[in-house]
């Protein structure tokens, strides 16, 4: 059974955002830093900065991985070992993916920032904004 990073090394893996669409994980590594065997669902990778690493699989084998910052990479599920191979610290934002919903079917989505005025309609709206509503409670 596959190993969730979070639970068996939280000093790297950390959650920013989850939901039922997602679990999105910042992941920092030091210089020369190694985790433990974990696994992850599908998963789209955002390399924050330059990295030069290896991935050690179940199997045995392993993988050198060398990204640039802003590089985007796609990966599906797996279970590994990464070790940071550079003298330079890494950091990646890691958005996991859970369930995909039904064809046709709506997601809800909140604003993370509700904006604070809007324009007024009329002829008075000219250069002038309302006074915000609050938000309705759902």
């Amino acid at each position: 059974m596959t190993q969730d990073p979070v639970t068996v090394d939280p000093g790297h893996y950390t959650v920013e955002v989850e939901n039922d669409q997602v679990r999105v994980l910042r992941i920092r590594y030091g210089p020369h830093e190694k985790s433990v065997m974990h696994g992850h669902p599908a998963l789209v990778g955002i390399m924050l900065t330059d990295g030069n690493f290896r991935f050690t699989y179940p199997d045995g084998k392993t993988e050198d991985i060398t990204t640039k910052a802003g590089q985007v990479l796609y990966f599906p599920a797996f279970e590994h070992l990464p070790e940071n191979l550079s003298d330079k610290p890494f950091e990646v934002i890691a958005m996991e993916l859970k369930a995909v919903p039904a064809k046709g079917m709506a997601i809800k989505a909140k604003p993370a920032v509700r904006a604070k005025a809007k324009p007024t309609k009329g002829k008075a709206a000219k250069g002038k904004l309302a006074k915000a509503k609050p938000a309705k409670k759902r």
